[in-house]
Formats: C-alpha cells, sequence, structure tokens
C-alpha cells in the first residue's frame, strides 16, 4: 500500500445490515477503479472522551454506532484518478442517492503511510486519529517504530501510521476538527489489526503490565489529549 483513504460515518445502528450491502457495492466500485482493498468496521469499542472522541467526530446520536474505514491503492495518483471517476460514474451517483447514513457528516482524507508493519489480516480493528506538528513528523515515526515491536509480539497482525496528505475542510465537521488540529499540525489516520476482539483485549491487557510501555517518552511528539480512538469490529473486508 502506497496512499490510503480514510473515512470515519456514523450510521443508524438498525441499519448495519443495509449499510453493509451498501459498502459491498461501494468497494466493488472502488477495486474497478484500482484500489487494492477496502475495509468497513463496526463501532464495538468506542469510548467517550474528555475533549474529543470518535462520536463526537461526526456528531453521532445516542441511536447510531460510529464507523472507522479506508481505502487503500497502489500510489495517490490512482485514488485522484478514482475520485475523478466518482464524481461522474452513474453507479456512484446512484449510491449515493441511496446512502443508508447522513454523507453530511462523513468525514474523509487521503493519507501517504508513515509505517505499514505486518501482512495479515485481522477481523478486528484499533483505529486513531490524532495531530502532530508538522515538524515532529521524524519524531513521531520513531516513536511509532519504537513500540512497534510490542504491538507485533503481543499479536497485531498488522500496524499502519499514514500521515495526513490531502485533507479537506468539511462543511460540518473534517478530521481536523475531530482532534482540534491547529495550522501547524498534521492529521495522523492510524490503525492496529488483531485476529480477533479477544487478542485485541488480551494485547491491551498485557501492555498494561509490559516493562516497555509503563515509560512514556519524556517528549511525547503529539498531544494525547486530542488523540481519538476506538475498537471496531470488521463488517467488509474487499
Amino acid at each position: 500500500m502506497a496512499y490510503v483513504e480514510g473515512f470515519v460515518v456514523t450510521v443508524p445502528t438498525g441499519s448495519r445490515e443495509a449499510y453493509a450491502r451498501h459498502a459491498a457495492e461501494a468497494a466493488a466500485l472502488f477495486r474497478g477503479f484500482g484500489a487494492t482493498r477496502c475495509v468497513e468496521a463496526w463501532g464495538d469499542d468506542v469510548p467517550r472522551g474528555k475533549l474529543n472522541d470518535f462520536w463526537g467526530a461526526v456528531q453521532a446520536t445516542p441511536e447510531e454506532t460510529v464507523v472507522f474505514s479506508w481505502v487503500e491503492y497502489p500510489d495517490r495518483a490512482t485514488r485522484d484518478a478514482a475520485n475523478a471517476r466518482f464524481r461522474t460514474d452513474p453507479a456512484m451517483q446512484a449510491l449515493g442517492a441511496a446512502m443508508p447514513f447522513d454523507g453530511r457528516r462523513l468525514i474523509h482524507g487521503g493519507f501517504a503511510p508513515l509505517m505499514d508493519e505486518g501482512g495479515g489480516t485481522g477481523g478486528y480493528v484499533d483505529g486513531f486519529v490524532l495531530p502532530v506538528p508538522q515538524g515532529r513528523k521524524a519524531d513521531y515515526v520513531a516513536m511509532a517504530r519504537g513500540i512497534l515491536p510490542v504491538f507485533r509480539e503481543l499479536g497485531a497482525l498488522r500496524v499502519v501510521e499514514a500521515w495526513g496528505d490531502d485533507v479537506p475542510e468539511g462543511q460540518r465537521t473534517d478530521f481536523r476538527r475531530a482532534v482540534h488540529a491547529t495550522e501547524e499540525e498534521a492529521v495522523v489516520f492510524a490503525w492496529i489489526e488483531y485476529r480477533d476482539r479477544a487478542a485485541r483485549d488480551a494485547a491491551v491487557q498485557a501492555m498494561m503490565t509490559d516493562e516497555r510501555m509503563k515509560e512514556p517518552p519524556k517528549d511525547m511528539p503529539f498531544d494525547g489529549k486530542r488523540m481519538i480512538m476506538g475498537g471496531f469490529s470488521v463488517l467488509l473486508d474487499a
């Protein structure tokens, strides 16, 4: 993977099956336009935050579920060409007219991978979005690579960190507002894939006692208070 389009959307909880069908139809179009993988993950363990969270990122109501998803492309040029075709493709326009969710609250953006480790695909995803100062990109990568062995040893099948490259401003909400990013910060879209929730829960529990995780960096390269995170069960992996 050389480029990723990340999405977060809120879906009426009762429309899960309708959303899954809609996502499968959309994934077929994405693949036809050059995407190599499309994943939709249904909110399963999405905590409320003190400052911000995934719920607020898409203005979700108690009757809705947050979905974390992404589309992988071989490069940005393929992604840009796909997006251009979406605007004129009749099948995509028909899908857009019948969305089982409020598209006005969908947030999306293009991200360039900083790190993509592990070849496995899992049934459960921990998703993250966070702001990082532009000038601390190298520090952030160093930190991510430093803790990567812990995640892998404890069961992570794949760990991806992607740097905001084309993150548009939305009318109601967007990735930058989701993490209260300043003009001097970039948005990072990241995820960890596990076999299932049991494997993810075991990994999180083990991290609490792992000596390598007890001492956070003295000079964190981002503001952890504005990071949003959650656990998501894979609904579609095309």
